[in-house]
């Protein structure tokens, strides 16, 4: 199995939800790391790296694609 790799890092679990509707859209794999930890204590964020797009290598450049488009276009910020 390969491994997930890390495409973008958040810093707050509300910046994610948009993306994650767009990828369940999509049905791309992935899964955001920290991001439980994240909700129930917000200032943790930062200590654990933050919260971490993790998606199947097959599907790197498409995501990279969403997230590039979702930046500019409808001027949400991703990091």
């Amino acid at each position: 199995m390969e491994t997930f790799v890390t495409l973008a890092i958040f810093d707050y679990t509300h910046q994610i939800e948009i993306i994650k509707h767009r990828l369940d859209i999509e049905g791309f794999q992935y899964f955001f790391e920290n991001e439980i930890m994240s909700s129930f204590a917000p200032m943790y964020s930062t200590a654990l790296g933050g919260i971490k797009l993790k998606v199947h290598p097959n599907d790197f450049d498409n995501i990279k694609l969403i997230l590039q488009q979702m930046k500019y276009e409808n001027n949400l910020r991703i990091v």
